[in-house]
């Protein structure tokens, strides 16, 4: 089920960052993510609008947008991946959305098929100084969706 998160539910979004990042970032340095935390806690979370998939009382998967355009996230914990999570989540934030953006890894190739396949393109690329790694930038607009 999908619901809009509530402050209670920051350990758990945190986890579950951790968890699903580690998994899909192999290429990146763990500790990149362990140092960056607190800014995904202070910062990142406090100023989105999230919502979570929840699955008797366990967060299975998240979706955060910010400033009413940057879907800057989307995880789902590692063992449930390709159950349709991560689908129903993009198709909610597309319902409530005309436009999205996001950044992806270029090296996260399952992610960037996955936003191909919700319909987002491929509008330029960036190079992330910190992690060293160049990232896809991806855009969605409703009036262009068939």
């Amino acid at each position: 089920m999908i619901r809009e998160s509530q402050s209670n539910d920051m350990a758990s979004l945190l986890a579950l960052w951790m968890k699903s990042t580690l998994y899909a970032h192999p290429f990146i340095e763990a500790r990149y993510w362990h140092e960056s935390e607190h800014i995904v806690r202070d910062v990142y979370l406090p100023a989105a609008q999230t919502w979570v998939w929840e699955d008797d009382g366990i967060l299975k998967g998240f979706a955060s947008v910010m400033e009413a355009r940057f879907l800057g996230a989307l995880f789902v914990a590692p063992e449930a991946i390709r159950s349709g999570i991560g689908k129903a989540l993009v198709q909610f934030v597309q319902q409530r959305f005309p436009v999205l953006s996001l950044e992806v890894y270029q090296k996260n190739q399952s992610a960037v098929n996955f936003y191909h396949a919700m319909g987002f393109r491929i509008e330029d690329s960036a190079w992330q100084e910190d992690t060293q790694h160049p990232t896809w930038i991806m855009s969605w607009r409703a009036d262009q969706t068939p």
